[in-house]
């Protein structure tokens, strides 16, 4: 079987990303989308050059990090016919504001009908620690109402060292927020980083209610990748960790194609790294 291509990736060469919105009666377009490549593009292109060889490499779009210049990314993608699958921002829960709010204000119309996520990272906090989940969710509601008017989903993203460290940690905050347009992202190299391999399918289990971005790369066993030279980010075709049991066990899970929240979400596989080669089918 093949799974439909749609979803993101560069340094992490993978990526997933569900349509959640109340709106949406049929599933988004096949997409290939680059992440990551902001601050990883070794020649250090400008965003027009960088919408140019993603364009000439065959991606339909593009992730960004942190809300500036997303004026500029989306013209530049524009302008070569692609599209903005995400933005990413940090969230310091210890600050007042605790991300940039204006900014917010100001991107929100320019991002509407974009159908964008927000992928958001946490700090100002212990990894885990629960006793900062009533700030995060008055922070997360209010964000997440403010989005939930111009089509914009918010997805929670674990992250090493970071408030939200795993999977299990933005699902509970993701319950308890109890908002449509917020899920939570599986990052394949933050897992492999802080759990261990018996726990993927019942981790993915828990998660499908709520998982609306699955990020993909080569890597090493979680075993391995917490020794001295193990590898947690490589190209898809390095790295002795069976990429395609992942695949296949989100086939079986059913991620294709499940009811969500009244909407359909779509598995958004990717199998290109710029610069990069691999086949276009990880469900062989």
């Amino acid at each position: 079987t093949r799974l439909p291509i749609t979803g993101v990736s560069v340094l992490i060469a993978v990526s997933f990303q569900g349509a959640l919105l109340r709106a949406a009666e049929t599933q988004p377009p096949a997409a290939l989308f680059a992440m990551c490549h902001d601050t990883h593009d070794a020649r250090q292109r400008t965003l027009s050059e960088q919408a140019e060889m993603l364009a000439e490499l065959g991606f339909d779009g593009a992730g960004h990090l942190w809300f500036g210049g997303v004026e500029e990314r989306l013209k530049t993608l524009d302008e070569h016919a692609l599209r903005l699958f995400q933005i990413y921002e940090r969230v310091n829960l210890a600050a007042s504001p605790p991300y940039d709010t204006q900014r917010l204000d100001q991107l929100l119309p320019v991002l509407k009908g974009r159908n964008v996520q927000i992928a958001l990272l946490f700090g100002g906090g212990a990894p885990s620690d629960d006793s900062l989940d009533d700030r995060a969710v008055e922070i997360l509601r209010a964000m997440a109402d403010k989005a939930a008017g111009y089509g914009v989903v918010l997805v929670l993203y674990p992250h090493r060292h970071n408030w939200v460290e795993t999977v299990d940690d933005g699902l509970r905050v993701a319950r308890k927020v109890e908002r449509e347009n917020l899920g939570v992202v599986f990052n394949l190299c933050h897992w492999a980083l802080v759990d261990r391999e018996e726990n993927l399918k019942l981790l993915l289990e828990r998660a499908m209610p709520h998982l609306l971005c699955v990020t993909i790369n080569g890597s090493d066993s979680p075993a391995a990748v917490k020794t001295p030279g193990g590898k947690w980010i490589a190209p898809l075709d390095e790295g002795d960790y069976d990429v395609q049991r992942l695949v296949r066990l989100l086939e079986i899970l059913d991620i294709g194609e499940r009811s969500v929240c009244s909407a359909i979400d779509q598995y958004h596989s990717v199998s290109k790294a710029a610069g990069g080669t691999a086949s276009p089918d990880l469900g062989h």
